[in-house]
């Protein structure tokens, strides 16, 4: 249909912006999401304010309140052990696949994802580092080439994006990702078995250091 291409539903774009938001940092954990005000403050209508606070709740990033607000999510500890739990063993399952199954197609996006990142790291952009970082994970996902895999991935994209940004060591997750590219390429499951279980690790630890940071 002609000029439809490129074409994005309102809803989906202030749900695209407030993700972003939330993800970026933006939108605090417990900032009030109020409809009238969001609705200002983005230049639209109520109904798809609306329709993407559904949809964020639907992702585990925001929690809904009774009438017409909602705030954005507060994870406690349990929920950051319990993503930590699902992360462990999708990753693991999906690095392998994806060291088994890689395409030269796959490997440039990867690498594409990956120079991204070391670049904004370098340069201490944080929010485009993370962004980066999170493609790579997503891109690992499409070379493992499994769609009940992929299906439960985009599921959890929006929480595990969330998992990863609680990462401060810019450029020492961005080597982590170069090491983990270096075995894939090499198709070297073992090393990419290992690796993985270390970046789970350092995972693990950033998370609970921004607990703590949050409650002092």
């Amino acid at each position: 249909m002609a000029g439809s291409e490129g074409f994005e539903p309102e809803s989906d774009r202030v749900t695209r912006q407030l993700r972003d938001d939330i993800l970026d940092g933006v939108r605090r954990p417990g900032s009030k999401l109020v409809e009238r005000e969001l609705a200002a403050e983005l230049g639209v209508s109520r109904l798809p304010i609306r329709d993407a606070l559904k949809a964020l709740v639907t992702e585990g990033l925001v929690t809904p309140r009774p009438r017409t607000w909602a705030v954005v999510r507060e994870f406690s500890p349990t929920d950051v052990s319990d993503l930590g739990e699902v992360r462990s063993a999708l990753e693991t399952l999906t690095f392998r696949l994806a060291a088994q199954r890689r395409t030269r197609a796959g490997l440039e996006k990867l690498r594409a994802d990956l120079d991204a990142e070391l670049e904004a790291a370098r340069c201490g952009d944080a929010v485009q580092a993370r962004r980066a970082a999170a493609d790579f994970h997503e891109t690992v996902t499409s070379l493992a080439a499994n769609e009940l895999l992929s299906e439960l991935e985009r599921t959890l994209r929006s929480r595990m994006r969330w998992l990863l940004s609680r990462h401060d060591d810019l450029l020492g997750v961005a080597r982590e990702h170069e090491s983990l590219y270096d075995a894939i390429v090499a198709r070297d499951v073992p090393r990419v078995e290992e690796l993985v279980l270390k970046h789970l690790e350092m995972g693990r630890s950033a998370a609970a250091a921004h607990l703590r940071s949050s409650k002092e």
